[in-house]
């Protein structure tokens, strides 16, 4: 079996790249998390990230907007000691602060996933400029091709990738949000 690139040798990343990479999502709280651990990806791998994700899940309470939006002082602090996430208090001040913005979004276009889905096939430049214009943060250009890549609004598996036409099957069946 052919992967990307990337996925090959790591028993996680293979299984991260063979069953959920690339493949379409349209639950707000999946692709909520996904924007904000591609923040927490920025300067790290992505391995690294996805070692650490459900103790993130756990710190972040499922990543529910709702509730990550109400964390506050002592939230930060309790995140900052926790030795199982990445402890980088912008990292985790911005995601505070997008869970607000998320709800704001939400309110403007009825989910997040009729959001993001907008960018279907963009390079994620236009994605990232918005978001910064709603006072979102650590969502840069690279961050948001990442997510776009990851949540199957690309398909960007390698042209021998294995995987690939599954992909895309299920991009073309999947139903976009409106």
């Amino acid at each position: 079996m052919k992967r990307c690139g990337w996925a090959e040798g790591d028993a996680l990343y293979e299984s991260y790249h063979d069953f959920e990479w690339g493949r379409p999502v349209v639950d707000d709280v999946r692709l909520f998390e996904k924007l904000c651990l591609e923040g927490f990806q920025s300067g790290l791998s992505w391995l690294t990230i996805l070692r650490k994700r459900d103790n993130f899940r756990r710190a972040f309470e499922g990543f529910s907007p709702e509730v990550v939006a109400q964390f506050g002082a002592r939230d930060i602090e309790r995140l900052l000691a926790d030795a199982r996430i990445v402890r980088h208090r912008g990292k985790i001040e911005a995601t505070i602060n997008n869970a607000r913005r998320c709800l704001d979004l939400v309110d403007e276009t009825g989910s997040l996933a009729a959001y993001v889905w907008g960018f279907e096939g963009d390079d994620g430049k236009a994605m990232s400029k918005d978001l910064r214009s709603r006072g979102w943060r650590w969502v840069g250009p690279t961050t948001a091709y990442s997510f776009m890549q990851a949540m199957g609004l690309v398909n960007d598996h390698a042209i021998d990738c294995s995987f690939r036409d599954e992909v895309e099957a299920a991009r073309q069946r999947f139903v976009r949000p409106r």
